[in-house]
């Protein structure tokens, strides 16, 4: 047994020297597939669920190589990496749609806080009660997984002190959510949150992990791990979502696996603790001290990843996608994306001259990719 996977993609368009400029009123008017975020600057697409990651890969980069193909028509414009505004523009929300109340409220409520970008990686599973242990699970990994994408550690111009600043700066929403225990107990529990007002609508859920489906929160036939910093490199983030697969594997062929068995602590710790570790994993990424939730033994957020990716390794190969896991030894040797460019950072390269080396960067490398994998499909 394989798991469907689809990823939601957001990203930055802007100018070959990192300069972010808004064209996702533009991009959604004339190309299928793409869709607004609140503030025009970044934009999203969504790609199907796929079984297989030989086409999972072509469903990142097709619609990628047709958008920058477009972004050249409309001038000298590319694709910009990170997931914050790296190099500036954090003083102003440019509105994608000014007709949307939604976007009305966000723009209000929170600002420039929420113009990150990012990666929401959608794994399916249609039982509901089986899909809320997994949800329990992941939410209490979720910073292992901030910690391998992280992604943004500038803010116009200069180093924040976190590897993730879109994680350690976002608005989670609701303040407190909690484990939930049953599909019942969300499906209550979002129902009291709609009607207090703490969310707007069953979207206004923006905490790590959640459960999704085509009418939430009744309806769910997925787990959506929304944590991630933005990973362009797609090889890169297939070995993430493998990570994931595997490990989504193991929770269903083992009922026990469940924080409400398996962890000696309340629901309520494992949540403050869970609040602790992402904060230490949005500063410190891989070399997070972080709080193992089974037993409570302080474990540094790398070596907690080298636990869990040997059994990965036997599940994904049973599996067949074991060739897809391996290339997050390249991320666990040489760091997260964050990692490189800080190093960079201290070498004294500027902020802006690492964000250009990116850009050119990733789109060698979807060339690249392009070039031996997708075509061969496609073909």
């Amino acid at each position: 047994m394989v798991l469907s996977k689809g990823f939601e993609i957001e990203m930055y368009t802007g100018t070959p020297l990192g300069d972010i400029v808004g064209l996702s009123d533009k991009i959604t008017a004339d190309l299928d597939g793409f869709m607004r975020e609140p503030d025009s600057r970044n934009v999203e697409y969504v790609t199907a669920p796929f079984y297989d990651y030989e086409r999972l890969l072509c469903g990142l980069l097709c619609p990628r190589l047709k958008l920058r193909k477009y972004l050249h028509k409309l001038g000298n414009y590319t694709l910009i990496p990170g997931s914050t505004l790296s190099l500036g523009g954090t003083e102003h929300f440019f509105r994608s749609d000014l007709s949307n109340p939604y976007h009305d409220y966000i723009e209000q409520t929170y600002g420039t806080k929420v113009v990150t970008a990012s990666v929401h990686i959608n794994v399916g599973i249609s039982d509901p009660e089986l899909l809320m242990r997994a949800c329990r699970v992941i939410r209490l990994e979720a910073p292992l997984y901030l910690a391998l994408s992280a992604s943004s550690p500038f803010l116009d111009g200069k180093a924040t002190g976190y590897h993730s600043t879109r994680w350690g700066l976002f608005p989670q929403t609701p303040n407190y959510v909690p484990l939930f225990e049953s599909h019942a107990h969300h499906i209550r529990w979002t129902e009291q949150q709609l009607a207090q007002g703490t969310m707007q609508n069953v979207r206004h859920l923006w905490t790590s992990v959640r459960p999704n489906g085509d009418r939430r929160p009744y309806d769910l036939n997925r787990i959506e791990l929304r944590i991630c910093d933005l990973v362009t490199d797609p090889i890169a983030l297939l070995a993430i979502t493998a990570l994931l697969e595997a490990r989504l594997l193991q929770i269903i062929s083992n009922p026990n696996l469940d924080p409400l068995i398996k962890s000696s602590f309340s629901p309520k710790e494992l949540i403050a603790i869970t609040a602790q570790n992402e904060t230490a994993a949005a500063t410190n990424s891989l070399d997070a001290q972080l709080i193992n939730w089974v037993d409570g033994r302080n474990i540094r957020a790398l070596d907690w990843i080298n636990e869990l990716y040997e059994p990965a390794a036997v599940i994904a190969k049973e599996h067949g996608f074991r060739c897809f896991l391996s290339p997050l030894q390249k991320i666990i040797r040489e760091g997260n994306q964050a990692q490189r460019w800080l190093q960079l950072h201290r070498l004294g390269v500027s902020s802006r001259n690492v964000i250009t080396q990116a850009i050119n960067s990733i789109h060698e490398r979807e060339l690249e990719l392009e070039d031996k994998l997708c075509s061969p499909l496609v073909a």
